[in-house]
């Protein structure tokens, strides 16, 4: 039997404990919920590693039968117990039977301090984030709208009024995102204030958790650079515009720190030159992201129901914030992927790139604009240094593909560049791999 534990990653609250119980009770007889952080007791089992044993005690202890096939055991909030961590791969070995999932908010943390032989090849994982728009539209019961974005192809007949409709629901999305708490809060009240107040209470959790690690300054170096963090979506992460009184290693340390708790991540630059595109990454140049847009407002105190201010100074970063989201998205679940960037430094001629895709071994520029205009300058020059034949744009326009040709430089040296440009509104980012087309 080739069946695996199964080790659930993912920020906090973003729905890994609902998911896993909910999981269980769909497809099982039973579940046993085992909160590691909450029965600390229950840490001993786990120290000699044999898990007919564990198995044997947890039934006593939980007063329920654990039967292969039919029970599913969770170790909620796994990283409390890093034995636990190292005992999975007994489970697999010794009891392959029996179904286990793994999950923990922190767990990031435990395996970089991890002490013992980590199941490699012996685990499997599945990485979890907030809702992306389409799950976010069937969770607000707009299935049908759900299901044309997850089936919508570039030609096929426009419906203006369905794109009136996401329009004004990815307006939403910005405001709710997609952490299940605020997204069941206006689901329920449709009340744009209670999913605030949700939100000020998830921000306030996760910075709780600041104190489960590292010393008093590092919390502190956390709490600045995760306040500076929405002011810089887009942007270059620069740490003198962060604290000029903090040393830049200090808060880069709380910067790995808050990508570690999957608060944020960071977007690096790439050459491109081919793929894979991590082969020539710049571990010193990179653009952040937050876990969610909608945290994103919420740190940066924007009130509401006057929400014109968000709409007016934030726009651009909302809009890239909300692509490299649903780009995050996408693909296979036992998979994290890391996101990238492009750009060029030179006298008078600057270029950057939003993001760079890969599909079937081809390197793609995307652009992200707010509104329905914009140069695309920036993709030409990238077209040309790198010879690439193919970009993506994202804006507020109706969806098309066409060719274009361009000439870059003066007129005494001149270059042509020919491409096909997918350009696609906003709300289809997280289907932007199955609309690519054959290259």
């Amino acid at each position: 039997m080739d069946r695996k534990p199964l080790v659930v990653r993912g920020a906090r609250q973003v729905g890994k404990t609902f998911l896993v119980e909910a999981f269980g009770r769909r497809c099982f007889d039973s579940v046993l919920t085992v909160n590691l952080e909450q029965k600390e007791a229950l840490h001993r089992l786990f120290e000699g590693m044999e898990p007919q044993r564990i198995v044997q005690e947890l039934g006593l202890y939980f007063n329920q039968s654990l039967v292969p096939g039919k029970t599913l055991l969770f170790l909620d909030e796994v990283q409390a117990c890093p034995k636990a961590i190292a005992c999975l791969r007994y489970f697999q070995e010794q009891l392959p039977g029996l179904h286990v999932i793994a999950a923990g908010s922190l767990l990031e943390f435990a395996l970089r301090e991890f002490k013992y032989s980590m199941p490699v090849g012996r685990v499997e994982y599945l990485h979890l984030y907030p809702l992306t728009f389409s799950e976010f539209l069937s969770a607000l019961g707009e299935d049908r709208l759900a299901t044309w974005l997850d089936n919508y192809h570039v030609g096929d007949s426009f419906i203006e009024t369905a794109d009136v409709k996401l329009r004004e629901l990815l307006r939403l999305y910005y405001f709710i995102g997609g952490m299940p708490a605020a997204v069941e809060a206006y689901r329920e009240r449709r009340d744009l204030v209670e999913v605030q107040r949700v939100l000020s209470s998830i921000v306030a959790s996760l910075q709780a958790d600041f104190a489960k690690y590292g010393t008093r300054a590092q919390h502190r170096n956390m709490r600045r650079v995760l306040r500076h963090i929405p002011l810089s979506i887009g942007r270059k992460v620069r740490y003198v515009n962060i604290d000029r009184e903090t040393r830049a290693g200090d808060l880069r340390t709380a910067l790995e720190l808050l990508e570690l708790a999957g608060f944020v991540s960071l977007v690096r630059h790439s050459s491109a030159n081919g793929v894979p595109l991590g082969a020539e990454a710049s571990e010193g140049h990179f653009k952040p992201l937050l876990l969610d847009i909608a945290l994103c407002g919420n740190l940066c105190g924007f009130s509401l129901p006057d929400d014109s201010e968000l709409l007016t100074v934030q726009e651009g970063s909302l809009a890239e914030q909300f692509v490299g989201q649903e780009l995050r998205a996408i693909g296979p679940c036992f998979a994290e992927r890391t996101l990238f960037y492009w750009h060029r430094e030179a006298k008078n001629a600057n270029a950057e790139v939003d993001y760079l895709w890969t599909h079937g071994g081809n390197v793609i520029p995307v652009e992200v604009r707010a509104g329905t205009s914009g140069s695309l300058k920036s993709i030409h020059v990238f077209l040309a240094e790198k010879a690439r034949r193919f970009a993506v744009r994202f804006n507020m326009d109706r969806p098309s593909i066409g060719d274009f040709s361009v000439e870059l430089g003066s007129k005494t040296k001149a270059q042509a560049v020919s491409f096909t440009l997918l350009s696609l509104p906003l709300y289809l980012a997280g289907q932007l791999d199955r609309l690519i087309p054959e290259q």
